[in-house]
């Protein structure tokens, strides 16, 4: 099982396999922002995710908000300083392109 400790990260703290995500490293990755992961948060981690494996990118917020149908104002409340970047990072995805 990866585990944030033995994880293979990018210089950006990103995952460099998607494949090697799992729940608990989400856990750990959200432990670490701070952030306790709410039935919504799961719905947004679920749907980048999904679209991930359809498109072979990870989504940016306005995808996760106009595909994804989470406002934009909660994508901010549930992943605050940065919702894409954080996002990503917790469903265990590239950088999301775009974001800085």
């Amino acid at each position: 099982m990866t585990t944030l400790a033995n994880a293979q990260l990018d210089a950006d703290g990103f995952l460099t396999n998607a494949e090697d995500w799992t729940p608990e490293l989400a856990e750990e990755f959200a432990r670490e922002a701070e952030i306790e992961l709410t039935d919504r948060h799961w719905e947004v981690i679920d749907f980048c995710r999904r679209d991930f494996a359809e498109k072979g990118t990870a989504p940016t917020v306005r995808r996760i908000t106009k595909v994804g149908g989470i406002p934009t104002k909660e994508m901010y409340q549930l992943f605050p300083g940065g919702p894409g970047i954080l996002a990503a990072r917790i469903s265990g995805l590239p950088k999301p392109k775009g974001c800085i």
